[in-house]
């Protein structure tokens, strides 16, 4: 049992004395006073703590099993020393807090978006590392964890668009409401959506962010209403710079604007009433699935809401058709089918796409509200968990279907979130040579390759034999084998 003053240094050398053989020092390993060219200059105090064994040997854990991280460390070992030595929960508060002060107190130019960019990839920074330790101390829950990395996100993209929007109002562009004077964004009918598992506040440790970017063409306050669209297309241009931008800090988030409607033919920011009739025309099942989980996370929440409330009837069919329930039966055949994922494996296995994979548990649990939530409201819930347990409450899954998936949903975002950790890749591919396996399998917290592979096997067998029950009995594939995939994404198998 943690409280709220736990730190990450009392809390590891606690983890030290249950787990030994995953934790402890295998030899006399690396000491951050020889790695940190800042070392030299901290407090007398400051050395002390970074010096001691359990912190050395938290810091040879991360060497062993992250660069990533070991870099984060070694470039400020004085940040690393206020993670260790501040509790966590009111430390990463402070982080988010921190990036809205910035944006709240610069000026409203390129100078002062440039300020809150550089904050939130400090910001990010600092969030990365903590809640990487919290993680491998095992303070936090996934739910806390994924939680805490879509915040880092969210706050960026809010205080982007807001810093943009009073950029416009400085320069004349923008005529705000004197009551929207401090916050010019927030009725301005303009919103970023958050799709995916960032929608679902499920982001993963080293995930793209993918938007969908829409305003309402009624609750505009530009000065010249013709440049409307050209306008709101600059801000989203805008804002993709200040996500994706690289500078010797690193950049903020990938960003991905591939989910909006038609997204080869449309511009990157669309309006309203274009996204509402093609989704009402031409949306399909992926397009469908996609919007379980959107949630409005920057810009007008409020027109973004309603954006999406009007979108139920596309999401949420009272009836589901027969070509409907069979176009789900071939994209699950699809992901079964997929080439160089067809086998339960643990070396060089993709934990997201591979047989008993991530992608399974969610299809298993997207589909099935997808089938039922039409009729049954309390089944559209955007997290995969919360909605797994509701199914399992509406006789849709069997308690032992919802006990094991969660179990296998837990560990295997678990190990995506150390997969990510190591470089900050976006993978989630366990390692081909052997060696490779049995360092992340100790960086994961298990004494060796062989302890990690045995779990791993139970979980996606689990996975594989619920998800091979899913529909069993349906038709066949639709006509032509259409490529109905829930991601949406052209590279995603």
């Amino acid at each position: 049992m943690t409280s709220k003053n736990d730190t990450i240094s009392t809390l590891y050398s606690a983890l030290l004395d249950r787990s030994p053989a995953a934790y402890g020092r295998l030899v006399d390993g690396p000491r951050l006073e020889h790695d940190a060219p800042g070392f030299k200059n901290l407090d007398a105090s400051v050395q002390e703590l970074l010096n001691s064994d359990p912190v050395s040997c938290l810091y040879e854990h991360i060497v062993q099993g992250s660069p990533y991280l070991a870099t984060l460390i070694r470039r400020d070992p004085l940040r690393f020393h206020r993670i260790l030595t501040e509790p966590a929960d009111p430390h990463f508060q402070s982080l988010l807090r921190e990036v809205e002060r910035i944006e709240r107190q610069g000026s409203p130019n390129l100078a002062g978006l440039k300020a809150v960019a550089d904050t939130a990839r400090q910001v990010k920074a600092e969030g990365a590392l903590l809640i990487a330790c919290a993680d491998i101390i095992g303070t936090w829950s996934l739910d806390t964890i994924t939680g805490a990395l879509t915040d880092l996100a969210d706050v960026s993209l809010r205080c982007a668009v807001r810093h943009l929007f009073r950029q416009a109002v400085a320069r004349g562009e923008w005529q705000p409401e004197t009551s929207d004077a401090d916050a010019p964004d927030a009725a301005s009918g303009y919103f970023v959506l958050a799709m995916g598992k960032h929608g679902a506040r499920e982001l993963n440790y080293s995930s793209d962010v993918d938007l969908v970017v829409l305003y309402d063409r009624r609750k505009h306050r530009l000065a010249d209403p013709d440049r409307l669209q050209r306008f709101f297309v600059k801000m989203t241009q805008d804002l993709v710079r200040f996500m994706t931008d690289r500078t010797p800090a690193g950049y903020v988030y990938r960003t991905d604007l591939r989910l909006r409607p038609d997204p080869g033919a449309t511009q990157v920011a669309m309006s309203t009433d274009a996204a509402s009739h093609y989704y009402e025309s031409f949306g399909q099942n992926w397009e469908r699935a996609a919007f379980i989980k959107a949630r409005a996370v920057a810009g007008d929440i409020d027109a973004g809401r309603a954006f999406l409330q009007g979108l139920a009837p596309f999401v949420w069919r009272k009836y589901l058709d027969y070509a409907a329930i069979a176009d789900i039966h071939a994209m699950k055949r699809q992901i079964h089918a997929h080439k160089g994922f067809a086998e339960i494996a643990v070396s060089g296995h993709n934990i997201k796409l591979g047989r008993g994979g991530i992608r399974e548990i969610e299809f298993f649990v997207q589909t099935q509200q997808l089938i039922a939530g039409g009729r049954q409201p309390d089944l559209r819930g955007r997290r995969t968990l919360e909605m797994m347990r509701a199914l399992c409450q509406r006789g849709w899954v069997t308690g032992r279907a919802c006990s094991e998936l969660e179990a296998a949903y837990r560990f295997l975002r678990q190990t995506e979130h150390r997969l990510q950790m190591v470089n900050d890749e976006q993978t989630q591919t366990l390692p081909v040579a052997d060696d490779g396996l049995e360092t992340f399998a100790r960086f994961a917290g298990f004494a060796d390759g062989t302890a990690f592979a045995d779990v791993l096997r139970r979980h996606l067998a689990n996975v594989q034999k619920h998800y091979g029950e899913l529909f069993e009995h349906s038709s066949a594939l639709t006509a032509n084998d259409a490529n109905l995939v829930l991601a949406g994404e052209d590279d995603d198998p």
